[in-house]
């Protein structure tokens, strides 16, 4: 069976699907990979690298995707030199990556047209026996950690207390908004460099984590009895909760140094957390690190992909901050997908069991249909 890792054609995204160790693997049980020229170069991987891991490098991207019996990405197929990757893909194939399903229904619907069976890793059971497949954990722990070292850039202070012949320095306040895996890795990066942290959450269970990190826990005055779902996903609040939520949070906010954002509910808009009034409430020269810029921002004046200044606060909204550390996040992103993939194969093969919960929990299309029940409902609508 051939597995193939293409290079990524996204703008900024310098990630590979695949790293040489995860290829050394790989080969080891039985399998053929081949990767394309150059598909690991801005992660730090030569081909030379890949050749020694027992790879085969394809310098014709469209020989590559047509001759994969499953190809691996990390982005969703997308164009490249003029032509649309997902054309390329054979029918009976198999792709894994991040297809951002409820995102791009209509994605789903051609995968599906095209014949292609294909697994969407954020679609991952949250499971005990699935946690070293959680790709989105892996990835936001690397976002979770960046998004405090661009604070750190933008801000005019330095993060911890100094005492000095030339006087005494107060350490900067970091606010951390979404305990979820980016925010507690936030938190600990924050504290490790010396900055005061707080840390809220709509999840009160998630409370002895922030303070195992050595941040505070800010609790409102407000019911989040229902704030977390099976999965352990925050879910959607009403607006006259996200209301009052602005109004009390505001306060915390404007006594920070900085605020890094996190918060998202999957296949909906970002919760707008931030007003533009707690932007202004801020000092000059403040940061706010938007994590979900992408779906909208948590922030009122957050640009996706763009980093501004309003009210003289610096507002930033990187959608790919795991880009930006492309080996690590690489190797770890290598390594959820190494142990999907073993969990696929059986005696060189893909061999598909649609009764075990990770197979068809991360299955987004096969034989044909869209078999997320979730994502063929908004393809039929033509909704995300």
């Amino acid at each position: 069976m051939i597995i193939g890792v293409p290079k990524e054609t996204q703008p900024g995204e310098r990630r590979v699907a695949l790293v040489p160790d995860a290829v050394k693997t790989l080969v080891g049980e039985g399998l053929e990979l081949r990767v394309e020229a150059g598909a690991g170069a801005a992660a730090g991987f030569s081909d030379a690298d890949y050749e020694a891991a027992g790879a085969a490098i394809e310098s014709d991207a469209k020989a590559l995707f047509s001759s994969a019996d499953v190809l691996v990405k990390v982005q969703p197929p997308g164009p490249c030199d003029g032509a649309d990757e997902l054309d390329w893909l054979r029918s009976g194939g198999a792709l894994v990556g991040f297809l951002k399903p409820l995102d791009r229904p209509d994605l789903a619907s051609r995968l599906a047209a095209a014949g292609v069976t294909s697994f969407s890793m954020e679609l991952m059971p949250r499971i005990t026996r699935a946690q070293s497949m959680d790709a989105l954990s892996s990835q936001a722990t690397i976002a979770g950690y960046r998004a405090v070292l661009r604070a750190a850039v933008a801000l005019p202070k330095i993060y911890p207390m100094l005492v000095t012949a030339a006087g005494t320095i107060s350490p900067a306040r970091v606010l951390v908004i979404g305990a979820g895996v980016a925010g507690l890795q936030a938190i600990a990066t924050a504290r490790r460099l010396g900055a005061v942290v707080e840390a809220y959450d709509t999840r009160p269970a998630v409370k002895e984590q922030v303070e195992s990190l050595g941040g505070r826990f800010v609790e409102l005055d407000l019911d989040t009895g229902d704030a977390e779902d099976a999965g352990g996903y925050a879910k959607a609040q009403t607006e006259e909760f996200y209301q009052r939520q602005r109004a009390e949070l505001g306060k915390t906010v404007a006594k920070s140094d900085v605020v890094i954002t996190t918060a998202l509910v999957p296949g909906q808009t970002a919760p707008l957390l931030i007003d533009e009034a707690a932007v202004k409430a801020m000092a000059a020269g403040s940061v706010i690190v938007d994590l979900a810029a992408e779906k909208g921002g948590n922030c009122a004046v957050s640009k996706a992909d763009e980093t501004i200044v309003a009210h003289g606060v610096t507002v930033i909204g990187s959608t790919n901050l795991p880009a930006e550390i492309p080996t690590n996040a690489s190797q770890m992103y290598a390594k959820n997908l190494v142990t999907f993939l073993k969990h696929l194969v059986a005696d060189g093969q893909l061999q598909l069991d649609l009764s075990d919960e990770i197979t068809s929990g991360a299955m987004l299309t096969h034989e044909g249909r869209v078999t997320n029940e979730r994502v063929a409902a908004l393809a039929e609508t033509g909704g995300a």
